[in-house]
């Protein structure tokens, strides 16, 4: 295991009724701007007890952020906060919210074009607004993290940003309120998570038996869970042990001191882009295939993957390989997740401009060693 550094500011309400204790973790002095998305935060009461944990506080509303949140759409916020002199925000939903969220604290504090924060995968961000979370969507880990996403459709960009300015101070995670979540949304819930584990753990071996344990746990509990999740949605076990798994799976933990790789979500988050794909829908696409390409350079941990997670032992090395993808596969369709391309109205043309839009954006050397190039990129696609 490589030396490492670990830090996480973030605190985590978890259980039953927590959003009741939302007063007590904002300064009482807060102005306020509360982000949500659709109407479901409405709909489902989660923003009644927001307003009802909060009363008698200034709040302020903004609605609208959409799934792979828009650069445009965040702009509008940041403006709120400079007209609104707020000084608090709170996420209400998912992933997509929360990443918004950490776009506008940080632009709130920039001087310069906000672009330069995607551009610079967030290198300029020196200052952020705090903020905390809701979180009504367990899959993205953005709760407990200090990264994000950001889609720019007028660039045809999706490019993730990070900072240790970017942490929530603090997020409520209350697995009632997934209780309504469509089906969908869920699967979508257990097949992100899932590869997050397998990007910080599928690589080459460095002696880190506690992190890869870690990570067998994680992704043997998503495998266990994700069908329970869709046969039992209001069972608060079940939801209550996918929510934080799902959390645990990207806070920076398993990933202290090991390689990592990342090369699936560069690739998937062009092809959202493209067409605005589910993103958890994307991964599922390109991994299996790009477990493939890649079974040399991976092919301990590939083998290590099929008996500690899938418990497939016997046969040649290639043939224990072959089972593990299969199984990878097989898991993401039960979830009700094609993993096809042409599942997802990709096609040659498709390929040619995620490939170029690869290269635009500097994803010209992925993966833990930095070997997948745009071309490898290419023959993966063409794979899936």
């Amino acid at each position: 295991m490589n030396n490492f550094d670990f830090y996480n500011p973030t605190k985590i309400l978890f259980g039953k009724g927590r959003i009741a204790d939302l007063n007590d973790q904002i300064p009482t002095d807060a102005k306020v701007l509360v982000l949500y998305g659709g109407g479901s935060a409405e709909r489902t009461g989660v923003l009644a007890q927001v307003r009802e944990a909060l009363a008698g506080r200034t709040l302020i509303e903004f609605g609208g952020i959409e799934p792979n949140p828009r650069f445009a759409t965040a702009l509008k916020a940041v403006d709120l906060v400079a007209e609104k002199s707020i000084t608090f925000l709170l996420a209400v939903g998912g992933g997509s919210v929360i990443d918004a969220t950490k776009f506008i604290a940080a632009a709130s504090k920039y001087d310069g074009d906000a672009w330069d924060i995607l551009t610079s995968r967030g290198s300029v961000v020196t200052n952020a607004l705090p903020f905390g979370t809701v979180l009504t969507l367990p899959a993205t880990a953005s709760e407990m993290n200090s990264g994000a996403v950001i889609t720019n459709s007028e660039k045809g960009a999706k490019l993730p940003f990070g900072s240790p300015h970017c942490f929530p101070a603090f997020s409520m995670l209350d697995p009632e309120v997934t209780y309504t979540l469509p089906d969908r949304q869920i699967a979508n819930g257990v097949a992100d998570p899932f590869v997050h584990v397998i990007e910080q753990y599928l690589t080459y071996p460095v002696n880190a038996p506690i992190q890869d344990g870690f990570a067998e746990t994680l992704m043997r509990t998503l495998i266990d869970l994700g069908p329970k999740a869709l046969a039992s949605p209001k069972d608060y076990d079940i939801r209550a042990n996918l929510m934080w798994t799902a959390t645990l799976a990207l806070n920076g933990l398993i990933g202290a001191g090991v390689p990592q790789d990342w090369s699936s979500h560069m690739i998937g988050h062009e092809i959202t882009a493209l067409n605005d794909t589910d993103h958890a829908r994307t991964l599922a696409v390109v991994l299996p295939s790009l477990m493939n390409d890649q079974r040399g350079p991976k092919r301990v941990k590939l083998l290590q993957y099929a008996a500690n997670v899938w418990d497939i032992r016997d046969g040649s090395d290639d043939e224990r390989i072959d089972a593990a993808i299969a199984a990878t596969r097989r898991f993401f369709e039960e979830l009700g997740i094609k993993t096809r391309l042409n599942d997802y109205d990709v096609d040659a043309s498709g390929i040619d401009h995620i490939v170029g839009a690869l290269k635009d954006h500097g994803m010209t050397a992925l993966g833990e060693h930095g070997d997948i190039t745009p071309d490898d990129a290419r023959r993966i696609l063409e794979a899936a």
